[in-house]
This record gives structure tokens, sequence and C-alpha cells, in this order.
């Protein structure tokens, strides 16, 4: 248990040092959009916002895999669902403001050339953007490299989704070079191109973190019945929860009945089912709560912390 809450530590401060210099950049891109009136580059400003949430979502999980056994089976809890929302919420009336903004240039530059809003974007800029993505690059290579190093999906997934979207900043700057030499419709077009890619962004984002946000069954609990049953010592499993994602994040919960002469080693038969469910469905957090058959009045007690023990809650009654 010591190595599985050394990698969860190891990945909370990975992803805390990826949230601050996200957040860096956030920064100089809404300073930059702020100088330069540049709408384009209000459009990936949003795309880097996209990319603190999914790293804030990372972090509130990674917490949660570390929490005490006694807390609910839930990484998420409701309001970061209405923050979700919220979020969605966002960026659809930012979107649709910034999309009838660009309409109106395009009208702008029907009429007259001359009627384009002034834009104040030069290479210095350009190269200031590029030097802040670089080293935002950089920190998302190593992300994933420590990723594949932990062995925790978090970071991977976060590490693939921006480098999914680095390709529009790209095509970002190469815009504003083009601006830059007076080819001011390059700013409405690419705002709308990049604008209307925060969909599929976003989509992203809640295809992954989403099946964490509700306390959905993650796994058959017949499934999970029969590979405790196969464990010796184990008389029953009545009760069985999962939530998460197989191969991402999953957390398991498990009321185990014992034979009387296998309570003396609950610790080992604990640690051997917990191995066997990591070894079927990868990153696992499992709590194993056990109970002599023969004296189903006592307490469930927590294999792995046998001084811990556990009463049913209502809702936990077969």
């Amino acid at each position: 248990m010591g190595d599985v809450d050394n990698q969860y530590r190891a990945s909370y401060q990975v992803l805390l040092v990826t949230l601050w210099i996200t957040l860096l950049v956030l920064a100089v891109k809404f300073w930059a959009s702020w100088t330069t009136r540049s709408l384009s580059i209000l459009a990936d400003f949003l795309h880097t916002l996209l990319d603190c949430f999914s790293i804030v979502l990372s972090l509130t999980a990674t917490i949660s895999r570390r929490q005490a056994a006694g807390q609910e089976l839930r990484t998420h809890r409701p309001h970061h669902t209405v923050a979700v929302l919220a979020l969605v919420a966002f960026l659809g009336f930012i979107g649709f403001t910034i999309l009838a903004i660009c309409l109106f240039y395009f009208q702008d530059f029907v009429k007259s050339a001359a009627a384009a809003p002034d834009l104040t974007v030069d290479l210095s800029l350009v190269l200031l953007l590029s030097t802040v993505v670089a080293v935002h690059i950089c920190l998302v290579l190593f992300e994933r490299n420590q990723a594949a190093i932990l062995g925790n999906p978090m970071l991977r997934d976060n590490a693939n989704h921006i480098l999914q979207d680095i390709w529009l900043t790209g095509l970002m700057l190469i815009g504003l070079i083009g601006i830059s030499q007076g080819y001011l419709w390059l700013d409405p077009l690419l705002t709308v191109f990049l604008t209307l890619m925060l969909a599929p962004s976003l989509w992203r984002i809640l295809e992954r973190q989403l099946p964490s946000l509700v306390s959905q069954m993650a796994i058959a609990p017949e499934a999970l019945v029969q590979i405790a049953a196969q464990v010796e010592g184990v008389s029953g499993c009545p009760k069985v929860r999962s939530q998460g994602v197989i191969g991402r994040q999953l957390f398991i919960r498990m009321y185990v009945l014992l034979h009387p002469e296998f309570m003396g080693v609950a610790h080992l038969i604990g640690e051997r089912l917990e191995n066997i469910l990591r070894e079927r469905y990868g990153a696992v957090r499992a709590k194993i709560y056990v109970k002599n058959v023969a004296d189903t009045s006592r307490p469930w007690q927590d294999s792995l912390n046998p001084g811990r023990h556990k009463r049913y809650k209502k809702g936990d009654r077969k």
C-alpha cells in the first residue's frame, strides 16, 4: 500500500506542476489577446482553459484515491458536476459571442478593408507565444513520460489531450505571422475554426471524466463475486460496489464472509484479493471488509486495517 500511496503522491505533484505551468500559459494568452485585440488568441485561450479544467478534475480524482477507507465510494462530488455544467454553459455563451463578432468583422471586410478592426500583432509577440508554447509542450512530454513510469492513466490522458490540441496553437501562431504582415482577415477566419474545435475538445474531456462524475456501476457484481469465491477461505460475498473506468481509475468495495479458521489471516486474503483485482482490471483502489461467517452479528472489519470496523448503512444492506 505504501508504494501505491507514493505513486498517488508523485502523480499529484506532477499534475500540480502541470496545472501551474498551464495557468501561466493561460495568463500569457489572455494578456496577448487583450493587448492585441485578436480573437484568434482569445479562442486559443479557451482551449487552454479546457486543459486547466481537465487537470483540475484529474487532481480531484487523485486526491480522492488517496482518501481514507471510510469515505463514500465516489471520486467526484455533486458540485464538481455543477462545475462541468457551468463550464459548458460558459464556453457555449462565449463561443456564440465570438462567432457573432466574427460575422460582423467579415461584413466589415466585405464593405471596406479600411473598416476592418486594427490589430497590433508583431513578430516579437509571436516569438513570445512560441516560447511559452514550447515550454508547455516540454512539460506535457514530461508528464506523459511520468505517466508511463508511474503507471497512472490520468497523467497519460491529460498529456494526450493537450498534445491532441497543440496543433491548433501551432495553426494560430502561423496565422499571427500572416496577420503581422497585413493579412487581417486571417484573424476572424482562424477564430471561427478554433471556436468550432472547442466542441470536440470538450467532448473528449467529458467522455473521459463523465464515468467518474456519477456513481454508475463499472463491473458487474457477479464477476467480482466470482473472483472472490476463487480465493481460499472465502465463504461468500454478499455486497459489492464498483465505480470508475476500467484501465483508467477504478474503485471497488467488497464485503467478504470468511470461514472461522481463516479470520486470523484476513489481511493476507484481502491483499491477495486486491492483487487479483489489479492484475485483471489494472489501476484499482480496493477496500475489502471481512466478517466471520459463523458470527455475522459482529461489525465488518477492514482486512488491511484490522483496527477499523464498519457497520452497514441503510443503503448497504443486502
